[in-house]
């Protein structure tokens, strides 16, 4: 088996960083009413800034899924690299342009490669992290050389006010104005970009590579209910697809937004997707404190930074604060992206020393998945 380095690691983010004051200046205001919801989520979750395809005061996409992610692509290429020698693309996305063609065949066709092995990964935050495992595992076993693995959302133009404007006047009829707060409160939580990682069978000759250790994925599906969801409606234990309904409803209950069962969501993702996944990882790994020197966590919100804390150190590897590295503030929570977003500040801070090693949890609550990954700096 070959040892698996990322050799690069990129990352795009459209437009200027929009502050909180400015949020509905891009999204819009739903039924022309400012959002009740904005200031207590966004106190809760810390962000102070994050990005959007959109142009300011038009709700109109400046880019697409595909071009933001074939722009991180681009970066990778230097005067080692070129992208015509790339064996595969295996990208990532939980919003993708269309439902088909898929998500990285739309990002080929913008960089203009053929010929070449693509995977596309579905999902939400462990899309990301699924595309790289693929990329790992065709390197691992020798079938691979080059492998380009990318992370990334424009989820803006789904959380645009247009996209709510039947369902708000079909409420303010019923004399019930507004969106329900599990779709409102992700308005305020979530943000676009997308990062590219090269991954190869030789470190470089020249600085710094993160080999990867090993990639650990685990699902409890079978035992959790639907949480975050698209393209459907919940309730109970029922989940009905948006196919299932007419044109007319499916715009009426805003069935194309992203929703979020939030007290199913904080009662249960600790527990789910930190504690008892750890406890099996860190067994499985002998995972030792002292070991590791960077703990990077994707968490969509400063809310739950103790909760992963205290999860960590119930599930038997408790991490201190001076090891944690995040740009979730400053970037905003960039769902799939957001742990190669985290990964691109930290390999090209300067910070990184030779056999430091790296801790990277990466959570998903559609049904309650995790993933950890660990690398060595070589």
């Amino acid at each position: 088996m070959n040892s698996v380095y990322i050799n690069n690691v990129q990352k795009f983010m459209p437009n200027d960083a929009v502050t909180n004051e400015e949020i509905e200046d891009y999204l819009g205001y739903i039924g022309g009413k400012k959002s009740k919801a904005k200031k207590v989520v966004l106190r809760s979750n810390g962000i102070k800034s994050r990005y959007y395809v959109l142009e300011k005061g038009t709700e109109k996409a400046l880019f697409s899924n595909a071009q933001i992610t074939a722009n991180a692509i681009k970066k990778l290429e230097n005067e080692k690299f070129s992208l015509d020698s790339v064996d595969c693309l295996s990208c990532g996305t939980t919003t993708p342009d269309q439902l088909m063609p898929n998500h990285t065949l739309m990002v080929q066709g913008e960089l203009g490669l053929t010929e070449i092995e693509t995977l596309s990964a579905s999902g939400i935050c462990l899309s990301g992290i699924n595309a790289l495992k693929y990329a790992y595992y065709g390197i691992k076993c020798g079938d691979l050389e080059n492998v380009v693995s990318t992370g990334s959302e424009v989820v803006s133009p789904t959380l645009s006010a247009k996209n709510f404007k039947t369902e708000s006047d079909h409420k303010a009829v019923e004399q019930n104005p507004g969106i329900a707060f599990e779709k409102d409160f992700l308005r305020w939580m979530l943000s676009d970009g997308a990062g590219a990682m090269l991954l190869q069978n030789k470190p470089n000759e020249e600085g710094l590579s993160l080999k990867i250790d090993w990639i650990d994925i685990l699902s409890y599906a079978g035992e959790m209910p639907t949480c975050m969801y698209s393209g459907c409606e919940v309730k109970g234990d029922e989940l009905k697809g948006f196919r299932t309904f007419t044109q007319e409803e499916i715009m009426e209950k805003s069935l194309l937004t992203i929703a979020q069962d939030v007290k199913l969501l904080n009662e249960n993702i600790i527990e789910y997707t930190v504690t008892k996944p750890i406890e099996k990882i860190a067994k499985k790994r002998d995972l030792k404190e002292e070991e590791i020197s960077y703990f990077l966590p994707h968490y969509s919100s400063t809310f739950f930074r103790d909760k992963v804390y205290e999860g960590m150190k119930k599930g038997g590897l408790e991490i201190p604060f001076e090891k944690w590295f995040t740009n979730l503030t400053k970037c905003g929570n960039t769902g799939s992206a957001s742990i190669y977003i985290m990964l691109e500040e930290l390999f090209n801070s300067n910070k990184l020393s030779k056999g430091e090693k790296i801790l990277c949890y990466i959570p998903e609550s559609g049904r309650f998945s995790t993933s950890f990954m660990m690398l060595e700096v070589v």
